[in-house]
């Protein structure tokens, strides 16, 4: 892939040296030329001073070429017109803008711009972690139906299969974290003490599914 990303702080730097980590090529548009030094010294991608509403400086990143545009520069409105030029004009559909604004990040996601909300989810980010488990999910499908939890587990339930534990919990296991690697539970796997459980619910019985992970199995009643 051919990525243009607009916006060379923390986030269009760390961004544009993944991308170039996995084989891709990168142009990184920024209006402050000294910004391009977070970009290190082994940065082979190209840096195109000006700004990534610009067309001309969008077409000097390689933005005809590209497979995807990524605006991630610290202003909301910067981000959301070069996002439309991006998307509107060049025709690129793998598009996305960062927004600090939820409300606005909203109406621009229902136009057909992803969008991430960085307010928003560093603020969700941190309330996974001081509220109880179960309290936020990691995920919650559009319409709050569906959600997905990370349930550290219980001593209760070492040694019993993970089918068993999706049955009386009316939940689905999507995967487990185990000795610091993810895996796939099949109907024979046995959970094991310090796996980390990655459960799919509906919203309506995360009550349920918490209550019988904390009492345990069946045949501990």
């Amino acid at each position: 892939m051919h990525v243009v990303i607009m916006g060379c702080g923390r986030v269009g730097s760390t961004l544009a040296r993944s991308l170039e980590d996995r084989n891709h090529t990168v142009a990184v548009i920024d209006n402050n030329p000294d910004a391009f030094r977070r970009l290190g010294p082994s940065f082979n991608g190209d840096k195109v001073t000006g700004y990534g509403f610009d067309q001309a400086v969008l077409t000097k990143a390689g933005i005809q070429r590209a497979d995807a545009f990524a605006a991630v520069s610290s202003g909301d409105n910067s981000n959301i017109i070069a996002a439309r030029v991006a998307r509107e004009t060049f025709g690129i559909q793998q598009v996305v803008a960062r927004i600090y604004d939820p409300g606005r990040a909203e109406v621009y996601q229902r136009l057909g711009i992803t969008t991430v909300a960085t307010v928003k989810w560093t603020a969700d980010q941190v309330l996974r972690r001081i509220l109880p488990a179960g309290a936020e999910p990691d995920f919650r499908d559009p319409s709050g139906t569906i959600r997905v939890d990370q349930v550290p587990v219980p001593d209760v339930w070492v040694g019993h299969r993970t089918i068993d534990l999706q049955i009386e919990t009316k939940s689905r296991i999507a995967w487990i974290d185990r000795l610091g690697e993810g895996m796939l539970p099949t109907r024979e796997t046995v959970i094991q003490e310090g796996d980390l459980l990655h459960l799919v619910m509906r919203e309506e019985n995360a009550g349920h599914a918490y209550a019988v992970i904390e009492k345990g199995p069946e045949d501990h009643a």
